[in-house]
């Protein structure tokens, strides 16, 4: 029989009644149980019995909990330590959780809340076991210092950089289009580093977070006494950025005053100041984004028709992350470094569940959800190992897993049948047949589970024909 992989836990205790009832409640098959009552011998047998939990009183001597968490953590990064005891002091347990503490309990409640703590923190320990032990070609390689001003290597996001790169020897108005957080402004900001402008200025500007009734002054600067505390003459954007670009966010949301003098802009160059006569004039490149249709908002009359016609010479759409899960990978790498730099004191990686975590959810709130994902990981987790669970998933926005595996498989065919030059469905077919076959099925038998037949494969297999397959119909039985 095969012998069950034992997790060793540590408990380090003044009180011997309390040593006992652990060696009796905690223990388990899969677990073995020590204690001691002094704190030098509980980092001496941490380390030799190479252990995965320390359970620790607050008032151990001659070693206090708090220094004895500091000296295991220091020896072992991702150890997983809980401390307990009467706390009087607040900063106690908020230094503790500082120092990479599992858990804070109280003295009072130990006795109900340990177990279930341990768990967790035996399942978490293991699980960091696990993602040091991977093998070298397993290991996660942190990627690389780049020079790229977007990350992504997914199909779709090759298309966005060719469009790049074609808007960008050139000066006319770009709309970039997308859904909320896809990145809009980066692309906007690579569109600016690569053109002829990209020594001059390049302001970029929230539509939707200036009042109306300053942002036309912000845009086009004011002149003394305009308007009620307008006490000295301002220059505005379209100044500042003369032979550079400016960048409109949320375009969509801009008043209908102040889009009928952008378009005076586009169409002639000249402007003036609120509360001035003079025309100016500016040689500014204009690059819009925004998250809504611009020509529903067009029908609904809230966005002038002649302005939208402008600025939408070209258009660039950003896909959603749910659409390019390829990239994911790459884009949680690199924020994960970002992260690590940022703190300068540890080296964060992923585990491989992780990662899988990651590329099974559908985020709703894009590359920014990511990036605020991952921050918010690397300052809440104990190690310096990311595991599933320490990625905060608002669950309630998002997808539940089963979709969300679903769709990612959905979009992985799509993919797959684009190389193939096959429609989705046939290639989607192909599969399950294979798949059917491979669990012992016969060909015949899996056309039947399908309620499809040979001739109907045959249909679905060529190009443009869409599902030809008439509702209920039966294969042809083996």
């Amino acid at each position: 029989m095969e012998d069950i992989h034992k997790q060793k836990v540590v408990v380090a205790d003044n009180d011997p009644d309390f040593l006992d009832w652990a060696k009796k409640h905690l223990v388990a098959e899969s677990v073995e149980i020590h204690t001691t009552s002094s704190s030098e011998e509980a980092i001496k047998m941490f380390k030799e019995l190479d252990a995965d939990l320390l359970i620790a009183e607050f008032h151990m001597r001659p070693l206090d909990g708090v220094e004895l968490l500091k000296r295991v953590r220091l020896s072992v990064p991702n150890a997983m330590v809980i401390l307990n005891g009467l706390v009087n002091s607040t900063n106690a347990v908020i230094e503790s959780m500082r120092l990479g503490a599992f858990d804070v309990l109280r003295r009072e409640a130990i006795y109900f809340e340990l177990r279930q703590v341990a768990e967790r923190a035996l399942q978490t320990a293991e699980q960091m076991r696990s993602a040091a032990d991977r093998t070298d070609s397993d290991k996660i390689t942190p990627p690389q210092p780049s020079d790229d001003l977007i990350i992504g290597r997914s199909p779709a996001m090759q298309d966005v950089y060719k469009l790049i790169g074609r808007v960008a020897r050139a000066d006319a108005p770009v709309l970039i289009t997308g859904e909320s957080g896809v990145g809009k402004e980066v692309v906007s900001n690579a569109i600016h580093k690569f053109s002829r402008r990209a020594k001059a200025e390049y302001v970029a500007i929230n539509c939707a977070a200036i009042p109306s009734n300053l942002l036309e002054s912000e845009l086009f600067g004011h002149e003394k006494g305009a308007f009620t505390g307008a006490v000295n003459q301002r220059m505005g954007r379209f100044e500042q950025c003369d032979g550079g670009t400016l960048f409109l966010d949320e375009i969509g949301d801009m008043p209908m005053e102040v889009q009928s003098k952008l378009l005076r802009v586009l169409q002639s160059g000249e402007f003036s100041r609120v509360g001035g006569n003079q025309t100016l004039q500016s040689d500014v490149r204009i690059l819009a984004a925004t998250n809504k249709r611009l020509e529903e908002e067009v029908e609904n009359g809230n966005f002038r028709e002649d302005l939208f016609y402008r600025l939408n010479v070209v258009r660039i759409h950003i896909p959603p992350l749910r659409r390019r899960m390829e990239d994911i990978r790459l884009l949680a790498e690199h924020f994960l470094q970002r992260q690590s730099e940022k703190g300068k004191n540890r080296l964060m990686q992923f585990s491989k569940q992780a990662l899988d975590s990651l590329e099974s959810y559908e985020w709703p709130g894009n590359v920014r959800e990511l990036e605020n994902l991952i921050q918010r990981a690397c300052v809440l987790a104990s190690g310096n190992v990311l595991l599933p669970s320490d990625l905060p998933f608002d669950r309630s926005t998002g997808q539940n897993e089963v979709t969300s595996l679903l769709g990612k498989a959905a979009r992985r065919f799509f993919a797959a049948a684009k190389l193939e030059g096959l429609p989705p469905l046939a290639l989607t077919l192909r599969e399950m047949i294979q798949a059917s076959m491979d669990e012992g099925a016969t060909r015949e038998k899996a056309l039947q589970d399908l309620g499809i037949t040979e001739a109907d494969l045959d249909q679905l297999s060529k190009p443009g024909t869409g599902s030809k397959v008439s509702p209920g119909k039966k294969a042809a039985k083996a």
